[in-house]
């Protein structure tokens, strides 16, 4: 079926068996074992939505982390200061607070520095390290960054300086000669957990190394932060990044931290903290700082108990977030969407000299999430092209990027599944392009740009015990998407405009039943025209959630989309 919108939609294929045995077997409901059936969850996962599972550290007696906190041990036995280096993203940030955290609780001598995007470029480089060395560090500890650096690390050696890189991005033999490097994608025994962030994979090293040397820390405290960086990062919310989040949203008292409190309360924020909230509030927020030349501020936010601090970098990544929003839409409102679909190619490559840096990346995840296709952000940079991908869920954009590097398409770059930056030269930009399409046709990954809703449903089941179904699904994000649905044969009541962007209505069937419904963002647009003016009735895709207004709450749908 063709939309409103020109999106392809079909119903998702599930096995009836499949669902039949896990409703016997679990006693589960019908929508509840389709949802479950069509994500493929796992047993653990399928586990957890009735019970509450600890979250256990499965890198204990880990080759790569047993050497990297004997690493660590060793400096701070011989009281030897110590760099930690971040990306300056909202995984790096994070990563980077549960360091200071830690050495702050054990009095031991430390700094760190999160790059410049424009004065230092990406991650660990030689140049950066020429710099950091004048502070005597004798052990740098690389976050989210370092998988590539193999001139940088080679450097560090001669001066006699230690490394330890923790970190997710691509990485190929040979490897950078640091002193020990934690990175699932070496494939040395634990690969299954290449889903992880560098925050992740921090705390969990840092949880072993605590427990070794009995410090009185508890770094649980900071697990909410190891979910945010996983939102932020666009990591799957399934297998242990399922357990990471159910643990820290169960056990999170957002009072007990102020940095999000105080984000929370500049916000106007009251309700208990959600995957939302870190991904579509205090990510963008905390991303702002590193966008837009204030990449410190972030890390300073996560990792100060000062009020102050506190409240002052709060109040500027706020105003900065506000300022990019602004860009951004300048930005998008430049593009020729049109144009792009009937070009329709299977990986989006948008070129335009005059974006700033740091907005490349979330132009390019605007892209991807409208198109459904993996999107690249290309801008000119001096001399240079510097440019941003994100990626749809089976496409590792991390890894093709990687490749084009040691094929010598691209300057420098790196990345993970879901997204990646590089830098080429202009005259490359073609075989560039060239080589990205082809890739995709040689990966078989199936994208012919269909979305998928899970089942038609009939208006009147849109009712509390269904959607407390569907909660036990909960957190969605990556990988374990909202369920949408399709409701045939409705009719659009009251229109009403909010916030000159977004569209409000009631839905009503044939039948008399009806439901609030929300279109977001959709002013302007095809679904928006139709929202506003179209008489008969029609089908809605959407999704059911909650709307909280003055402690009452009510079901809403929130409209995905329109099909004629």
């Amino acid at each position: 079926m063709i939309s409103i919108s020109g999106k392809k939609w079909e119903q998702k294929k599930i096995n009836q068996n499949l669902v039949d045995k896990l409703k016997q077997d679990f006693n589960f409901s019908d929508i509840l074992s389709r949802l479950i059936i069509s994500r493929k969850f796992e047993d653990i996962e399928i586990a957890t939505i009735n019970t509450d599972l600890d979250l256990n550290n499965v890198f204990l007696n880990n080759e790569d982390f047993s050497q990297s906190i004997k690493l660590v041990i060793n400096c701070i036995n011989n009281n030897e200061k110590i760099c930690i280096l971040g990306d300056y993203d909202v995984d790096g940030s994070a990563a980077t607070s549960l360091f200071v955290k830690f050495l702050e609780s054990i009095n031991h001598s430390f700094f760190y520095y999160i790059p410049d995007r424009e004065k230092d470029g990406y991650g660990a480089t030689k140049k950066l390290f020429q710099k950091l060395i004048l502070e005597k560090p004798r052990l740098i500890i690389m976050v989210d960054c370092g998988s590539t650096s193999n001139e940088a690390i080679d450097y560090l050696n001669k001066n006699k300086i230690k490394s330890l890189i923790i970190d997710h991005h691509e990485i190929n033999n040979p490897f950078p000669n640091a002193n020990s490097i934690i990175n699932p994608k070496k494939d040395n025994g634990y690969k299954e957990y290449d889903y992880l962030c560098a925050t992740s994979l921090s705390y969990f090293f840092l949880d072993l190394l605590i427990k070794e040397i009995k410090s009185e820390i508890n770094i649980t405290d900071y697990l909410i932060y190891v979910l945010l960086a996983t939102v932020c990062d666009v990591m799957p919310l399934r297998k242990l990044n399922r357990l990471i989040a159910l643990n820290a949203l169960k056990n999170f008292d957002i009072t007990k931290n102020l940095p999000l409190n105080t984000l929370f309360e500049l916000n106007e924020k009251k309700n208990k903290i959600s995957i939302n909230d870190l991904g579509y509030l205090i990510g963008p927020i905390l991303n702002a700082g590193g966008r837009l030349g204030k990449s410190q501020y972030a890390t300073e936010l996560l990792s100060s108990n000062n009020d102050q601090v506190i409240k002052d970098r709060s109040t500027y990544l706020i105003k900065l977030n506000n300022k990019r929003k602004q860009i951004e839409t300048l930005v998008l409102n430049e593009i020729n969407f049109q144009k792009i679909e009937k070009e329709n190619k299977d990986v989006i490559i948008y070129y335009n000299p005059n974006i700033n840096e740091g907005l490349i990346g979330i132009i390019a995840a605007r892209l991807k999430d409208y198109f459904n296709k993996p999107s690249i952000v290309i801008t000119a940079s001096n001399e240079l092209l510097k440019g941003s991908a994100r990626s749809i869920y089976n496409y590792n954009i991390g890894r093709v990027i990687k490749n084009s590097l040691d094929q010598g398409i691209i300057l420098k770059g790196g990345g993970h599944n879901m997204a990646a930056g590089f830098t080429l030269n202009k005259a490359n930009f073609k075989d560039f392009e060239n080589y990205i399409l082809a890739d995709f046709l040689k990966s078989n990954t199936v994208n012919n740009n269909i979305f998928s809703y899970e089942s038609e449903i009939l208006p009147s089941a849109l009712n509390q015990d269904f959607y407390n179904e569907i909660k036990k699904l909960e957190p969605f994000g990556t990988g374990n998407p909202v369920p949408t649905f399709m409701l045939k044969d409705l009719r659009i009541i009251k229109p009403t405009l909010l916030n000159n962007k977004h569209i409000s209505s009631i839905l009503k069937s044939k039948t008399g039943f009806s439901i609030k419904a929300i279109s977001f963002n959709s002013i302007n647009t095809k679904i928006g025209n139709h929202l506003m003016g179209y008489k008969n009735s029609i089908n809605v895709i959407g999704q059911i959630n909650e709307n909280i207004w003055n402690n009452k709450k009510t079901l809403q749908l929130t409209i995905r989309d329109l099909i004629l």
